[in-house]
């Protein structure tokens, strides 16, 4: 574990002081520059984790296991492609205008990679784990009480948050659509319609990080898929607030942790949801809040 902190606190520190993910990943101009960085923005951390336990347990055998390599390979890459994929972007261009396309750009986009990254997951599923599991986390839960405690410890952390300047630039996100006129009740719904599709987005986060690549790899690796897990989710968080990508992947073995115990992914979207929609509220609040000073 402290291996693995000190790997993170130096990715950590390249992003934030030198801009690694802006300089690197988010700045080049084609789609192969694009898939290219972020692929190594993710699979670096992710192998990292794994090839550190190499120094440390003695029943890393899963180094033998083609599957093992397949998804170690192949996870950065869809998650690279789901993030660069914008080919929806011209129709939706070409069809809505002024600040309505930007809240169209969002909510589509949103609704697409989802689908981009499930479907090949669920191939997956098809050829290697369906006469194994259900699709990967769909097991129902036992209780929602748990889930429902871990939302009440977040409050008070998210309270914090909101005072945090760099926090509010980016929360709430709905305030993206600030500039969209609003004559009636109907207008006003597109937050609603805004809010649902940013929640849907997490579904296939859940799904693909707790989901696939816990479920499919602690067939192959036991426990020590999910440190590494963890790592590679905290990476998705570099274009992030500094608080929210450190917390990512204590959040992220938190409920490695809870699915690899459960086999559900259920808790897990409950709490993810829940944060995000709260870190959403607590935006507004903010807003609000220094709006009033």
């Amino acid at each position: 574990m402290l291996l693995i902190l000190v790997m993170l606190g130096g990715l950590i520190y390249l992003n934030y002081w030198h801009g690694l993910e802006k300089k690197y990943a988010a700045s080049p101009e084609s789609r192969l520059g694009k898939f290219v960085g972020y692929y190594l923005l993710y699979f670096i951390p992710f192998a990292t984790a794994f090839f550190l336990q190499l120094l440390c347990f003695k029943d890393c055998t899963y180094f033998k296991n083609s599957w093992f390599w397949i998804i170690l390979f192949l996870a950065p890459a869809l998650f690279s492609f789901r993030v660069i994929f914008n080919w929806q972007d011209e129709w939706i261009k070409n069809i809505w205008y002024g600040a309505s396309r930007t809240f169209y750009l969002h909510c589509i986009n949103w609704v697409v990679r989802v689908f981009i990254l499930l479907l090949p997951v669920f191939f997956i599923w098809l050829i290697k784990d369906k006469d194994i599991q259900p699709f990967y986390g769909t097991k129902p839960l036992n209780s929602l009480r748990p889930y429902l405690m871990m939302l009440l410890v977040m409050i008070p952390l998210l309270a914090l948050a909101g005072t945090q300047s760099d926090f509010l630039q980016v929360y709430p996100k709905a305030k993206l659509i600030n500039k969209i006129p609003m004559h009636s009740w109907v207008d006003k719904g597109r937050y609603i319609i805004f809010e649902l599709c940013y929640g849907f987005d997490f579904v296939s986060i859940e799904f693909f990080f707790r989901g696939f690549l816990i479920l499919s790899l602690m067939r192959i690796c036991g426990m020590h898929c999910i440190i590494p897990v963890a790592c590679f989710y905290c990476a998705i968080h570099l274009g992030k607030p500094i608080g929210e990508a450190v917390s990512s992947f204590f959040g992220g073995t938190l409920l490695g942790i809870i699915v690899y115990n459960t086999g559900s992914i259920w808790g897990g979207l409950i709490v993810h949801l829940g944060i995000a929609w709260m870190m959403e509220g607590v935006g507004w609040l903010g807003i609000i809040f220094s709006k009033v000073k």
